[in-house]
């Protein structure tokens, strides 16, 4: 199975859907099964954030209960669009979709990015133990 590595608490608020995408610098031709993984960093700065600390709360999580080191969550991928416009609190993707409010401060919308789209995010009841990697990469479930 593909596996996404993501630093908290940025996997966490995708997973939960606070974030409709995750943004990427680079993309991908691949589409299918996704699992989520979190890795060991914690953005600290991102957590003392009030609003990112209001939306964890919201799921019962503090920047100390946050899960690292551990595949949390499977979905689909569905799409990889590029950013084609930014006005600083909203941004456009190819597809004409307009992001904005959280999906669009939970992610990194600068015009050509790329908004890796999902559909059908399950968390798993059991995290699964595991050492991230950068990129997509594999992992037997």
């Amino acid at each position: 199975m593909k596996v996404l590595s993501m630093k908290q608490p940025w996997a966490s608020l995708f997973v939960l859907r606070e974030a409709e995408y995750e943004t990427r610098t680079w993309k991908t031709t691949y589409r299918g099964t996704l699992a989520i993984h979190t890795s060991k960093q914690i953005d600290k700065k991102a957590c003392s954030h009030p609003a990112i600390q209001a939306l964890l709360g919201k799921h019962g999580y503090t920047v100390n209960t946050l899960p690292t080191g551990l595949i949390i969550a499977v979905c689909e991928l569905i799409n990889c669009l590029v950013v084609t416009d930014n006005h600083s609190t909203w941004a456009v993707l190819e597809n004409g979709t307009i992001v904005s409010e959280n999906s669009y401060y939970l992610g990194d919308f600068n015009v050509g990015n790329y908004a890796w789209e999902v559909k059908h995010m399950q968390l798993l009841e059991q995290p699964i133990p595991a050492k991230g990697h950068l990129g997509l990469w594999e992992y037997d479930i």
